[in-house]
Order: structure tokens, then sequence, then C-alpha cells
């Protein structure tokens, strides 16, 4: 599901209200039938705001047990080998975090949010700044995610030509308001 609009628009906001980071102004929000504040739909839930919160002088794979530490998993290091593999990351998870790039950064963000299997993964703009390579493979990861996980992703962009190639359905967003849903 893509969220579409401009700058300012309410794409992220909305985002950080469906994860419970801010709360709703009014109305209510439901997710598998529930109140998006119940824990068990907090559980099926992955998230990426931002940046990914990672200590620079550790490694990827460091950081990624950390985080799989922080989410109680059991079977930690298979976990966090499966997640780095889903964002082509297997071959960076000895990297120091503040060595990789912009986008290597955005595809450890997702594979921390994909810790756990999630049902439903939130991303707050993952393709804004990447270069035109960095673009592309974000699409394939997360079209790979929607189709062979059985993962849905919420994206928000303002960059609508990228959301077509990934999106499948889109929400249109303007001033705080849906506009329109495709």
């Amino acid at each position: 599901y893509g969220f579409i609009g401009e700058n300012g628009s309410g794409k992220s906001t909305t985002e950080k209200m469906i994860c419970g980071l801010i709360p709703t102004s009014g109305g209510s929000i439901k997710l598998y039938g529930k109140d998006y504040t119940d824990e068990s739909v907090r559980a099926k839930m992955g998230v990426l705001i931002e940046a990914p919160g990672c200590f620079p002088g550790l490694t990827v794979f460091d950081n990624m047990m950390l985080q799989a530490a922080n989410l109680s998993i059991s079977n930690a290091e298979q976990e966090v080998i499966k997640v780095l593999k889903m964002v082509r990351m297997e071959g960076a998870a000895g990297n120091k975090y503040k060595n990789c790039s912009l986008g290597m950064k955005q595809r450890i963000g997702i594979a921390m949010a994909l810790l756990g299997d999630p049902a439903l993964l939130i991303l707050d703009e993952p393709i804004n700044g990447l270069d035109t390579d960095g673009m592309r493979m974000m699409r394939e990861i997360l079209v790979d995610i929607t189709q062979n996980y059985g993962c849905t992703v919420i994206i928000s962009s303002h960059i609508l030509g990228e959301l077509e190639k990934i999106a499948t359905h889109y929400g249109i967003i303007r001033q705080g308001k849906m506009i329109m849903e495709l």
C-alpha cells in the first residue's frame, strides 16, 4: 500500500499514528479487527520511520543481534541471517555500520523491521535519497517481501513513479486528509 503526497501532506504523520508513535487527534485505527494499540497488533508490526537506531562502531551483524535481543527472538542468529539475506546485506554483515552507504543503511533498517516475521511492515520514504541503482534494489526487495514472505508493506513516498513500480494499492494524502484511494 503506497501513501502518496507532497512533502508535508501527512504521510509520515499517518504512519506514526498507525505505529502508535504519536496519538491520533480523532477517529480510530483498527488493524486485524482490533485497536492499533492492542499488544497482539503491535507484535505483528515492523517499522522503519526515519533512520534505524544503530550503533555506528558496531558491525551490521552485531547491531542486528542487539535488536533481536530487544525483541526476545529465541533463534536470533538464524533470524538475523535470514533477514539480512532478504535485504541482500548478508555479504556486509561484518561491516561497521558507520561505513555503510545510505542505501545499505536503509536496507539494514528494513532488515531490523523484519525481525520477528511481522505481518505488517511500515516504511517511511525508504527510497528517498537513493540513487537509481539503490531505488531499483529497494523496489526488488519490497516486491520480494510482499510476494514471498506474506508481509503487507505500507510505504510512503512523494515519488509517484517509484511507488507505481512497487504498490498495488494507493492512498493519496493532501493536507492531512486522504483525498483518494486507488
